[in-house]
């Protein structure tokens, strides 16, 4: 098979590779927090017959193969299920992504005057070098709930007229001694505060532009400043992603992580065939955190879903959901670091995954010695080579960087530890975790098609 994918496609693929990238920068445009991703999912998935799991339970209704079942995890994660021939306990077929991203979120006690200037008091949310939020166009998403349980969807910086926010850096005339700082250092995350006005309101003496940024909300949403106590404000980079490359070839976008293997899933997901075995798509929180809280993949909401679809198919036993997950295979769906000739120093070349060589299997993340990592199984392994080469799915297998170099960690290890066979399986990005991030679109190609195949074949 050529080592690039590009070579080997015909007029098929390339009509259906256009498709896909042009959905998938319609979805990630629109898709920038995690609220958004699941909402935009369910809207999706109820339009092709999904109903929620609360729903079959209310009506007391057993499960058939055929059914699909969504379970909505507090709006920010989510879990598909088709049924499948197959008895449960024999296992499912798993599609594991992460729809949170580096970014900054707003502080409780977020509004603050200063120097006739309104400013946005921020926390940075994941991995970020936080230099490169500066100066960047910046748009606030999320939601307010207010103390009568209204909630109140904000999106600000993204409409065509829509004003942006932003970050201030200090001009290079007098800029000689921050120059001289290293990079970790060159600003503070306390400094990271997002300027939102200026202007007085008139009348006013005291915080009089703070107060015109407090009526400018009131009038468009109904906020008051204490309402921010109980908000969940994210501070994204403005614009939808763009076609990257004078060839177009590749895609540019905030959030790629991961949400180009959220997409890419969900739309395999979606495009299966009827399978024998239960196949499953998850979407997660908290990934760049650690996976913690009730909406990551550390909750028991996952096994709770498993052990509700269980009992609707007949199956009480306290062994039935441990039984279904030693049974499961699982790609866990995340973006790995593709090789970059500008910063070759931190790559093993030997060990690297490349732009338009197709999806990328990662044995193992973790850093240094392995530590933190899932370490995928031989027989695992070749099981998948087996069902990429079968499809003519281009596959990679790459480790995240030089050993020593750093490293990272996705959802595989905690699905592992509950005895499932899972690897990591995605996209190869350029600039991860900078506000703007650059994918092949042959590689996105190549991850839908593998997600296909292992739903069908796993």
């Amino acid at each position: 098979m050529e080592k690039n994918a590009w070579n080997s496609y015909n007029d098929y693929d390339i009509n259906l590779l256009n498709e896909i990238c042009d959905d998938y920068r319609k979805f990630i445009s629109n898709s920038k927090i995690e609220r958004e991703v699941v909402a935009n999912s369910i809207s999706l998935i109820e339009e092709k017959g999904f109903v929620s799991l609360d729903e079959v339970i209310s009506k007391n209704k057993n499960l058939l193969p055929g059914d699909k079942i969504y379970v909505n995890n507090r709006g920010k994660s989510l879990a598909l299920f088709i049924i499948g021939d197959d008895d449960i306990t024999e296992g499912m077929n798993i599609l594991g992504a992460h729809v949170d991203s580096p970014r900054l979120d707003l502080k409780a006690n977020a509004l603050y005057e200063e120097s006739d200037f309104a400013y946005f008091d921020t926390h940075y949310y994941g991995g970020i070098k936080k230099y490169q939020w500066l100066t960047l166009p910046l748009a606030l998403h999320g939601v307010v709930v207010k103390k009568n349980g209204d909630v109140v969807q904000v999106v600000i910086g993204e409409e065509e007229g829509d004003p942006v926010v932003g970050i201030t850096d200090l001009l290079p005339h007098l800029g000689q001694k921050q120059l001289k700082k290293e990079a970790s250092e060159f600003i503070e995350g306390e400094k990271l505060d997002v300027l939102i006005g200026s202007m007085p309101l008139k009348g006013e003496e005291k915080d009089s532009v703070k107060k015109n940024i407090l009526e400018i909300l009131r009038n468009k949403y109904g906020i008051e400043e204490d309402d921010f106590l109980s908000a969940e404000i994210e501070v994204v980079p403005a614009g939808r992603a763009r076609d990257f490359g004078l060839d177009r070839s590749m895609i540019m976008a905030y959030g790629q992580d991961d949400k180009v293997c959220a997409y890419t899933s969900l739309r395999a997901f979606l495009d299966a065939p009827r399978c024998e075995r239960t196949i499953c798509c998850i979407l997660v929180d908290k990934e760049e955190i650690g996976s913690m809280g009730a909406t990551g993949m550390q909750s028991s909401f996952f096994e709770n879903a498993v052990l509700e679809l269980c009992c609707l198919m007949g199956h009480s036993e306290p062994t039935a959901v441990s039984r279904c997950l030693t049974h499961s295979y699982m790609l866990s769906s995340d973006v790995n670091a593709a090789y970059d000739p500008l910063y070759c120093d931190v790559m093993d070349k030997r060990n690297s995954s490349y732009f338009n060589q197709g999806v990328v299997f990662c044995k193992y993340t973790g850093s240094r010695g392995k530590s933190g990592s899932n370490d995928a199984n031989a027989e695992y392994v070749a099981k998948l080579r087996s069902i990429m080469d079968y499809h003519d799915v281009h596959f990679q297998i790459s480790e995240l960087g030089k050993v020593d170099a750093g490293g990272g960690g996705t959802i595989a290890y905690i699905l592992a530890n509950r005895n499932v066979n899972v690897i990591d399986c995605g996209v190869g990005v350029l600039s991860m975790h900078a506000p703007w991030e650059i994918t092949a679109k042959s590689d996105i190609y190549e991850a839908y098609k593998c997600y296909l195949a292992f739903l069908k074949d796993a």
